[in-house]
């Protein structure tokens, strides 16, 4: 958990689990976070796959998610300047060949971990130990990946 109970999951991989640990441990408790047991927040993320396509392809919103839900994605729901397609892991690969075979230009598709529910933090101190702690995990090179709970907005 990092600063002032976010929940965070960080992927590794590595050749040396012990130094990985070491470092990753410091990082949480240089800056109040603490490192849980492996996988203790795992419930609290669910993994999807999420496409995001620029609403400016010329397809109609209709007729994109027609494409999308077609092929078995999961939910579809418009932003400001995109649509963003939400699906299960295992159908992933068949909606990215929808998209592609309908001539879609994608802007991302990556399959990540979504927190189930958000956390907002407004304390001054902890929103500075919090961004160090994403920074910090980001510099290192074992960690691939960090998810968290915490609201940006």
């Amino acid at each position: 958990y990092g600063p002032p109970g976010v929940a965070m999951r960080v992927s590794c991989l590595t050749d040396n689990r012990n130094r990985t640990a070491a470092d990753v441990r410091h990082v949480f408790s240089k800056h109040g976070g603490n490192l849980g047991a492996s996988g203790c927040v795992s419930y609290m993320f669910q993994q999807k796959g999420i496409f995001a396509v620029s609403a400016e392809t010329g397809v109609s919103e209709d007729d994109l998610m027609m494409i999308a839900l077609d092929a078995g994605a999961e939910d579809f729901s418009e932003e400001e300047d995109s649509f963003e397609i939400l699906t299960d892991p295992d159908t992933f690969e068949e909606v990215r060949e929808a998209l592609e075979k309908a001539g879609i230009p994608m802007a991302s598709a990556d399959v990540t971990m979504i927190p189930q529910n958000y956390v907002k933090v407004t304390d001054e101190t902890a929103l500075k130990g919090l961004q160090r702690t994403l920074d910090l995990l980001d510099e290192d090179d074992d960690v691939q990946a960090v998810y968290h709970n915490w609201d940006e907005e």
